[in-house]
């Protein structure tokens, strides 16, 4: 017995079978746009997460925790989901109550719960989008796109690359990657925007210095 998907897949190879090899793909294009300068490359990402509507803060590791539970508390959070990894001192200035994940939290309990604060893999100044793999102080896919608020923390310049070319060879392609380029939006065919529909309404990022 062999199941449809079998049948398809064996009619594809039948049919592209002693077809010409497929060239290498061309690799002469530009890797990035912008000048080798961190600075630069920082405030490019900063530019361009804001263009797309995400939160934009800096801090230093010593100002994190206040920052963290300013933004907490002016979002009205009482509730935070926590990846497993994260840093316990980013939490320090919230009296919100953590969830951990180890449960793991059910699809009711996030969407119960106000918040999730997060590290991410690496951070795209190009093209304004974070990267997450599961890694520690990530958490899995769900913890990120459940709840309404985000804070994602990213540490500048470890964690920042000016484009997607330099991005693909630091993840690994077997790891679940969420690509983020600001908050949760779409738009019907008016193009009217609405927030929100597919992971959180709101973005912050804080970009850790120092």
């Amino acid at each position: 017995m062999t199941s449809s998907r079998d049948r398809i897949l064996g009619r594809i190879r039948a049919a592209v079978g002693g077809g010409p090899d497929v060239p290498e793909a061309a690799r002469d294009y530009l890797a990035t746009h912008t000048p080798d300068d961190p600075a630069a490359v920082l405030d490019l990402l900063h530019e361009n997460l804001a263009d797309y509507r995400a939160i934009v803060h800096r801090s230093t590791p010593s100002a994190l925790p206040g920052l963290i539970g300013e933004r907490l508390a002016g979002h009205g959070a009482r509730s935070i989901a926590v990846p497993d990894g994260l840093p316990e001192d980013w939490l320090a200035a919230t009296a919100a109550e953590r969830r951990s994940d180890a449960g793991p939290l059910t699809a009711y309990e996030l969407d119960a719960t106000d918040a999730v604060v997060s590290g991410c893999a690496l951070a795209i100044a190009e093209t304004g989008t974070i990267v997450l793999d599961a890694g520690p102080g990530q958490g899995r896919r769900a913890l990120t796109l459940v709840p309404d608020l985000h804070i994602c923390v990213v540490r500048a310049p470890e964690q920042v690359v000016a484009s997607v070319p330099q991005a693909m060879p630091r993840l690994d392609p077997t790891r679940p990657l969420t690509w983020i380029s600001g908050p949760s939006a779409t738009s019907d065919i008016e193009l009217d925007r609405v927030e929100g529909v597919h992971g959180p309404r709101t973005l912050e990022v804080i970009l850790l210095q120092g």
